[in-house]
């Protein structure tokens, strides 16, 4: 009996290691791995998935393809990804909002993220920056409040979508600094910068990525970033926190997650391959260029960053009364 107890126990360890490395080598991925990147092209979100996107399909050896499916604050990419099979060829790229605040905002958002997201890696932390018109009569934040105050209403901020980082960074800012703005949410920032920049609309506290470019170029005016210290590439630029907002902070962040139920080794794989992508100087160096920091980590360090995120938000939501749609 016992020869017999122990001749099944090697068979099923040998079995698992099996298992394991078809799981890391022949079996993941089996064909082309799609990344949804639940956004429409050209905001932060899009330019931060292909760029990881582009580094992954090298190390998987198969396309990465990007597939944006923007729409209700990110909820239509996100719920396609948490009905998707469990096996990791679909990939979701996530956002603060996604992860951990939109469960607060939608009464019905298609998808819970704590149950049918599974965290693969924490990718970027990426602060905001309050960009307006070029031809906004303005040129500091002081500036901003005093005309907002004197026309209550009258202007507008645009988001990726109600329940972004974008949004709630709004929301921060007209509750601390005491003014009515409108908010006007958009199917991801892309389209939001265009208008942006032909005056449709007048401000937008953007995703650095997508942000930093245009203001560099000096297609729009950057007042202040949204992180607690400036950025490099935004120089003479201060945060919010310095402008008479004191403790304003509002960071946005992107992960990777896939569908609940996703084998381990396929997780344990890709967490080691984007980690081994956000450890690249070049990559780095890119995300530096746009604002961004890369973080990387484990599964359950992305876990309890997104716990944490859904506890800062939920208060956030909850104090500031943002009606659920």
């Amino acid at each position: 009996m016992k020869k017999w107890t122990l001749a099944v126990a090697a068979v099923m360890a040998l079995s698992a290691i099996a298992s394991t490395a078809h799981a890391e080598g022949v079996a993941y991925p089996k064909g082309p791995v799609t990344l949804v990147v639940p956004f429409a092209p050209g905001g932060s979100t899009d330019v931060i998935g292909r760029l990881l996107a582009e580094r992954l399909a090298v190390a998987l050896k198969q396309p990465v393809v990007v597939e944006n499916r923007s729409g209700a604050g990110g909820n239509i990419g996100a719920a396609l990804v948490a009905k998707a099979a469990p096996d990791g060829q679909t990939l979701l790229f996530g956002t603060t909002g996604i992860l951990a605040i939109n469960e607060f905002l939608y009464s019905n958002p298609g998808y819970k993220a704590d149950r049918d997201l599974r965290p693969v890696v924490y990718t970027a932390s990426i602060s905001n920056v309050l960009i307006v018109n070029k031809d906004l009569p303005v040129s500091n934040v002081a500036d901003l409040i005093k005309l907002a105050k004197a026309n209550p209403g009258k202007y507008s901020f645009a988001s990726s979508g109600a329940g972004s980082s974008t949004h709630l960074s709004g929301e921060l800012f007209k509750s601390m600094a005491g003014v009515d703005l409108m908010h006007v949410p958009y199917k991801g920032s892309g389209q939001a910068l265009v208008d942006l920049v032909g005056g449709q609309i007048n401000m937008i506290f953007d995703n650095a990525p997508s942000a930093v470019p245009l203001a560099q170029s000096g297609k729009v005016k950057a007042l202040a970033v949204t992180s607690a210290t400036p950025l490099a590439v935004l120089p003479g630029v201060p945060p919010l926190g310095e402008t008479g907002l004191r403790g304003y902070e509002s960071l946005s962040w992107t992960g990777v997650v896939a569908p609940a139920g996703t084998p381990q080794p396929v997780v344990d794989k890709l967490n080691k391959e984007i980690n081994a992508i956000l450890a690249d100087e070049g990559v780095r160096k890119k995300l530096t260029e746009l604002g961004a920091q890369a973080t990387g980590g484990t599964p359950q360090d992305f876990s309890r960053h997104i716990e944490a995120e859904r506890a800062k938000w939920g208060r956030l939501v909850k104090e500031a009364k943002i009606a659920t749609q």
